[in-house]
C-alpha cells in the first residue's frame, strides 16, 4: 500500500502552490495529482505552469497524474485538458469527456472518484477503455469496494480517498460567489480568500458543509487512518491537500502503513473533527470510535 497526494481542491496564490509542491517532492507519496479540478476560472496557475511543475516533480521520482475537472463546461476546458494529455503520462478522468481525450492521446487514465463506478461490469468497462487505476466513489463502504473488486474480471489498481474534506457535489452555480452576492462570471475570485473553503453552519450552530466555489464539501474531515490495517486489496490511499499540516498528516499515514502505529495530533491537524461513516456503511457524518 502506498500514498498519493490528491489534486488541490482549493484556490491558493501561485507562490503558495509552488511552495507546497516544492515540499511535496520529499514527501513519502508515490503519485502526485496536478491540475485544476474545480473551476476553470481559477487561473493562478495556467496549463503551462502545471506542466512545468509536473516535469520538476517527476525528477524527484514521483508519478505525475494530471486531473480533469469534474464538470467540463466549455471548449476551452477541453482544450486545456488536451494539452495536459498530449504531454504524455497519465490522466485522471473525473468526467466522461476526459476519457475520450485520454484515448485520443493514446494514454492510460485513472478513473476518478466522480465517475460513479458501483459494480464490477462498470469497472471492467473502464479497464477495457484504458483505465489502469480507479478511485472508489467517495461514499462507498468497505463492503461495497470489496464487492466491486470481486465482480471485476480484469486487473486494475485500486485507490481510496483516505483523508480530507470530502468533495460531495458540484453545481453549475458558484456558491462562494453567491455568498458574496456576486455572479459566477464576476466572482472577484473570492475563493482565494478561503484556503480551506468556507464553513457553513445550521441555524442551530452545527457545522454542516463547506463551500468551495462550485463544489460542496463535508464540514468535518474524512479520515481512514485507523482503518488502514483492515484494508484488503487496496493499492493506494489518497491524502487531499489542505492549507496546513499536510506533511504531518502524510507522515502519520506513512507511519501507520509501515508500523501500524501513529501518534498524530488530530485535534491540531483537523480541529473540525474526523469522520469515517461512509467507509463503515453509515451516514457520512458519523464516526466510529476508531476514528476519534
Amino acid at each position: 500500500m502506498q500514498l498519493t497526494l490528491g489534486p488541490l481542491l482549493y484556490y491558493w496564490p501561485k507562490q503558495q502552490v509552488l511552495d507546497f509542491y516544492a515540499q511535496a517532492a520529499d514527501w513519502p507519496v508515490a503519485s502526485i495529482y496536478l491540475g485544476e479540478v474545480v473551476c476553470a476560472r481559477r487561473h493562478e496557475l495556467r496549463t503551462a505552469d502545471w506542466l512545468a511543475l509536473g516535469s520538476e516533480l517527476a525528477q524527484s521520482g514521483k508519478q505525475i497524474i494530471y486531473s480533469s475537472q469534474a464538470v467540463l463546461e466549455s471548449g476551452s476546458d477541453l482544450s486545456s485538458l488536451r494539452k495536459l494529455a498530449q504531454a504524455g503520462g497519465v490522466l485522471e478522468a473525473n468526467d466522461l469527456g476526459a476519457i475520450r481525450i485520454a484515448r485520443e492521446a493514446g494514454i492510460a487514465y485513472v478513473a476518478g472518484p466522480h465517475l460513479n463506478i458501483y459494480n464490477g461490469p462498470a469497472l471492467d468497462w473502464h479497464i477495457n477503455a484504458g483505465a489502469t487505476r480507479w478511485v472508489a466513489p467517495l461514499e462507498a463502504s468497505a463492503n461495497t469496494v470489496a464487492a466491486i473488486l470481486s465482480e471485476k474480471t480484469a486487473e486494475i489498481e485500486t485507490e481510496i480517498f483516505a483523508h480530507g474534506r470530502l468533495p460531495l457535489a458540484f453545481s453549475a452555480r458558484c456558491f462562494t460567489a453567491r455568498h458574496f452576492d456576486l455572479s459566477k462570471d464576476a466572482c472577484e475570485f473570492k475563493c482565494i480568500e478561503h484556503a480551506d473553503g468556507m464553513l457553513l453552519k445550521t441555524r442551530e450552530g452545527k457545522e454542516f458543509l463547506r463551500i468551495n466555489g462550485i463544489q460542496t464539501q463535508s464540514a468535518a474531515c474524512y479520515a481512514l487512518i485507523n482503518d488502514v490495517a483492515k484494508m484488503q486489496n487496496i493499492d493506494y490511499l489518497r491524502i487531499s491537500p489542505q492549507a496546513e499540516y499536510t506533511p504531518e498528516i502524510i507522515d502519520a499515514y506513512s507511519t501507520q502503513i509501515n508500523t501500524q502505529q501513529q501518534n498524530a495530533d488530530w485535534a491540531q491537524f483537523n480541529p473540525e473533527g474526523l469522520v469515517n461513516g461512509y467507509w463503515h456503511g453509515q451516514a457520512g457524518i458519523q464516526s466510529t470510535q476508531e476514528a476519534l
